[in-house]
């Protein structure tokens, strides 16, 4: 060996890795993002270029109420996160239901928003191609919010039994990174369909 060799210093194995449900659900988060990328896309291509009315001029609505309560999902997930962090069980089953709430608030908004259109407007998935790509791109974000609200209720159904401990504060952030990105997908969401495609 000589001095060269014997000043490299030991690469130590105590690096910060990150947890693995984080890269996990990033790599989801990704993927996801592609997807919501490519309907946008579609949406904002086909936007004016259907030959039959109902236009989203005369028959959308802006969803206030309804993106005020996810987006302060985004609010509650992240109290009720804090709350476990800090060993406050009873204080996150309250944060946690109340983003259970508000989720829920919404889908129940975004089903009365299509009934209107259906059966007050005459707007179906097959009208036109404003109504093709409005109920695709829409629906896969409550599709997403739908899923979001199953493994919330999960959660919650094993904090109401005690079972949702301060240890269990990781687990519930990797969720929290998918309720988070389903909000921040509605803010693009309700900006081109709403704001631009009006």
């Amino acid at each position: 060996m000589n001095a060269m060799t014997a000043t490299i210093p030991f690469e130590s194995n105590d690096a910060w890795t990150p947890p693995k449900g984080v890269v996990g659900m990033t790599c989801l988060i990704i993927a996801e993002s592609a997807i919501f990328t490519i309907f946008v896309v579609a949406y904002l291509f086909y936007l004016g270029k259907s030959l039959s009315g109902p236009t989203p001029r005369q028959v959308l609505e802006l969803p206030i109420l309804n993106t005020i309560c996810l987006l302060s999902s985004s609010a509650t997930i992240t109290l009720a996160l804090r709350s476990l962090r800090n060993g406050h069980t009873r204080r996150f089953s309250y944060w946690w239901l109340a983003t259970i709430a508000l989720g829920a608030y919404f889908l129940f908004g975004t089903g009365h928003e299509w009934h209107r259109l259906i059966y007050q407007k005459g707007l179906t998935i097959q009208t036109n191609l404003f109504g093709t790509t409005f109920y695709s791109l829409v629906g896969l974000h409550a599709s997403h919010v739908l899923v979001g609200l199953v493994a919330l209720l999960i959660v919650m159904a094993f904090a109401l039994v005690g079972s949702v401990k301060r240890e269990h504060a990781e687990r519930t952030h990797v969720l929290a990174l998918y309720w988070h990105f389903v909000d921040t997908v509605w803010v693009v969401v309700f900006t081109v369909v709403y704001v631009i495609g009006r």
